[in-house]
């Protein structure tokens, strides 16, 4: 494992989120590129479509969370080495094959930057090679031996197919709860998050770290989640590398929607949303000027800084390592990212 210390540069003196998350990746870069390796040998295929499609989501890039959440979560426990690459992967291409689903499903033309697999090949296509890596995934799972593993993995890829019906139900209705949307994030993001860290604790056997390094990864997903749909609406206008808009024009019910409706100042505004989300034309560019006056963005933020210092908490349980304080620092600054 490489070891380098985090830079600490923004104003408070602590890394931002993008320097916390290099960092990480510094630190476990021989372990995750191991991990990529084994992710490329369980995309070869006879069917040369196959892999065709898959390269061209997974070498799209990726900050790579997952994957480094469940290799610092081996590092941290002791239980570095092929099984916890073999997990590490399967992470990988669960996420990947959500990805892939998710974009036939919202209709999604662009990903990164670059057209979806979706736009590129078909739908049909997409949804059938993230069965394939699905598939590929459960074959690295079971190659760990853990059976623990297996079923905590299995019953997060149930869960995410939940969450994702969870927010069809919810897209639209402009009388979604905070409540609601937290159920949705916990389903499609934070528990890949929670189940990577507790899969990689465990990657050897049973592991006394294993909950709290859980407890870490959900906390933590759920705040990077509600910083990303705050981000979707340009946070007051600041946006860093990332598209906005897409969640207004999907009608997917997040925090700033939920956020600004319950702060509608007259009838005419509440309608706006009523209209926008009820199937209707509507502007974006209201849409932002409406959460920019209403300081929405900070109040969604507010939300993410809680469940990130919950993430903290559990991180500062941890044995002493060169990785825990890292992963302090990337729950820290995910609540901060916008600013």
């Amino acid at each position: 494992m490489a070891v380098a210390a985090p830079s600490r540069t923004d104003h408070l003196g602590k890394p931002s989120f993008p320097e916390a998350a290099a960092a990480l990746k510094t630190m476990l870069e021989d372990e995750l590129a191991a991990t990529n390796e084994v992710i490329l040998d369980h995309l070869g295929s006879q069917v040369s479509l196959i892999p065709e499609v898959a390269t061209h989501l997974i070498q799209a890039g990726g900050k790579r969370l997952r994957p480094l959440m469940a290799l610092a979560a081996a590092e941290i426990s002791g239980a570095g080495g092929q099984n916890a690459r073999y997990l590490a992967a399967a992470v990988e291409l669960i996420h990947a094959a959500t990805l892939l689903h998710d974009d036939v499903v919202d209709d999604s033309a662009l990903r990164r930057g670059f057209k979806t697999a979706n736009v590129v090949f078909g739908n049909k296509e997409s949804v059938l090679v993230g069965d394939f890596l699905f598939a590929r995934a459960f074959e690295l799972m079971v190659k760990t031996g853990q059976l623990p593993v297996l079923d905590r993995l299995s019953r997060a890829s149930c869960t995410i197919s939940e969450g994702e019906v969870l927010q069809l139900e919810t897209q639209g209705n402009i009388g979604a709860t905070e409540a609601m949307h937290l159920d949705v994030i916990r389903a499609k993001t934070a528990t890949l998050f929670e189940a990577a860290a507790q899969a990689g604790s465990s990657a050897c056997g049973p592991s006394p770290h294993a909950e709290a390094l859980a407890s870490y990864g959900a906390n933590f997903g759920i705040a990077y989640q509600l910083v990303d749909d705050a981000l979707d609406y340009g946070l007051g206008g600041q946006v860093r590398g990332k598209s906005v808009g897409d969640d207004f024009r999907e009608r997917k019910m997040t925090m700033p929607v939920i956020l600004a409706y319950r702060a509608a100042r007259s009838d005419e505004e509440r309608g706006f949303w009523e209209a926008a989300f009820g199937g209707g034309e509507a502007s974006f560019e209201e849409a932002r000027r409406l959460i920019d006056r209403d300081r929405i963005g900070e109040a969604a933020l507010h939300h993410a800084e809680g469940f990130a210092e919950e993430a903290v908490r559990a991180a500062e349980s941890l044995p002493e390592h060169p990785l825990k304080e890292v992963l302090v620092s990337l729950a820290v600054s995910s609540a901060a990212r916008p600013f």
